[in-house]
This record gives structure tokens, C-alpha cells and sequence, in this order.
């Protein structure tokens, strides 16, 4: 589960427990509960932390569950519910109407990962957990809207193939390296220090919540056109 948590004007989702945070029907739930009450308090300058309690960000979904139904049919129909779903969680944060920051203190993998990327800002910690897209070594494949993300997030061609041709395990000054991580800090604490001290500045300046989603769709056409979210022309008066 997760829950919301608001200082002035920072919002704090965490993922809570000390298991793996895994993308389930009911955790999926919870995030997008938590997101849409996030998008009706905020308020100019409003900023979103997101982070998670324990070693891990997320593991990712629960192919536990799946596997758990008994036969293959119905094992994929529940991994596909899944995947359309967290769909819609990476698209309540592509349009989310303040800048957004991931603070991954533990482990982040496949969607997890995925969780993290959708925000504007990584902030990873550096004396544990690692990056990993673990599709290619238990032989899934990786879905479109997660290709559209790696592909608008991570410039770099080589960095790519690293993420999904070699299944790297990827560490923090590695990660920022690699053009996936914003920045690296050196504890737990550091880290979510670090994620307030940039939501803080951000939000410092007071953007129109609507102009900033759009401007964030439109650095990501081939994300948002996935992800079926349309572009909103606003209008203002000549200033």
C-alpha cells in the first residue's frame, strides 16, 4: 500500500511495508487513489516526492500472483490486467500538473523501475539497491509503453542496450552515468534530503500546474501518443 503525506506544499507518496512493493492489483490501486487526490490539492508551486520504505523501491509486478492462477491462459490475462493497469498509473504521472521527483532508495526492477522513470527527477542512493530490467533474463517480453519510456528518458543508445540487452544491474553513479538518474547520494536519508531540497527549489517558482504537464507531454510525444494522452492547446491573454 501507500500512503500521501503533505508538507506546505510537497506532497509525499510512500510506498509502505518492508516487502518488495510489488505492482499488484491493489497496490496499482492505491497509487492511482493517492495520485488523484494528489492532483486535486494541488496548488501552484505544489511538488510530488515519491519513495518507499525498506530495500526496496519496487520489485515490480507480482508474477507470484500470476503464475498462482492455476493455468497459462489465465496467468497471462492476469499479467496483462496488470500491465494495462500500471498503464494508467504512468500516464496519471506524465499529465500530473506539478514537477514530480522519484527518490529510489532501494532496488528498483522492470516496472518498478518503470514507477521511478516516470517521474521528471531520479534521485537514486548509492550504498544500496540497484536498477535492473530483469525482462530479457526471465523471458518476458517488455511492453510498448515501457519502450516508449526508456526511449524518451534515456538518450544514450548504448545506455539502452545495457538497460534491456545485457539485463544490467545497474548502481547508482552508473545509473547517473547512463543519463537514467538525475543525481547519487550517499544513504537513505541523503537521498530523500536531497529530494526535498529540489521539490522545495521547484516549487519556489510557482509554475501554472496545467502549462507544466503540457510542456512535459510535449517533450515526450511518442510517450504520450502511447500512452493515448492528448495534447491540450491553453490559451492566455497577451501578457
Amino acid at each position: 500500500m501507500c500512503t500521501l503525506e503533505k508538507r506546505e506544499n510537497v506532497f509525499f507518496l510512500t510506498l509502505t511495508g518492508d516487502d518488495e512493493h510489488l505492482l499488484n492489483l491493489t497496490l496499482i490501486a492505491s497509487l492511482r487513489s493517492v495520485l488523484s487526490d494528489v492532483k486535486s490539492q494541488s496548488s501552484r508551486g505544489s511538488v510530488l516526492i515519491t519513495t518507499a520504505q525498506g530495500k526496496f523501491f519496487s520489485n515490480g509486478f507480482d508474477l507470484k500472483w500470476a503464475q498462482a492462477a492455476g493455468s497459462e491462459s489465465t496467468s497471462r490475462d492476469r499479467l496483462i490486467q496488470m500491465l494495462e493497469l500500471f498503464r494508467l498509473v504512468v500516464a496519471d504521472l506524465l499529465a500530473l500538473q506539478m514537477p514530480t521527483i522519484a527518490a529510489v532508495t532501494g532496488h528498483a526492477s522492470a516496472a518498478g523501475l518503470m514507477l521511478a522513470m516516470s517521474h521528471d527527477y531520479v534521485l537514486m542512493r548509492s550504498d544500496r539497491g540497484v536498477l535492473y530490467m530483469s525482462e530479457l533474463d526471465i523471458g518476458l517480453p517488455i511492453p510498448d509503453y515501457f519502450m516508449a519510456l526508456v526511449r524518451s528518458k534515456v538518450a544514450s543508445v548504448a545506455a539502452r542496450r545495457d538497460l534491456l540487452l545485457r539485463a544490467m544491474k545497474v548502481k547508482a553513479e552508473e545509473a547517473v552515468a547512463m543519463g537514467i538518474v538525475h543525481s547519487a547520494h550517499g544513504s537513505l536519508e541523503g537521498t530523500v534530503e536531497a529530494a526535498v531540497r529540489l521539490g522545495e527549489e521547484l516549487g519556489k517558482r510557482r509554475w501554472d500546474g496545467e502549462v507544466y504537464a503540457e510542456i512535459r507531454k510535449g517533450m515526450y510525444p511518442e510517450l504520450r501518443g502511447t500512452l493515448g494522452l492528448e495534447e491540450k492547446t491553453i490559451f492566455f491573454p497577451l501578457l
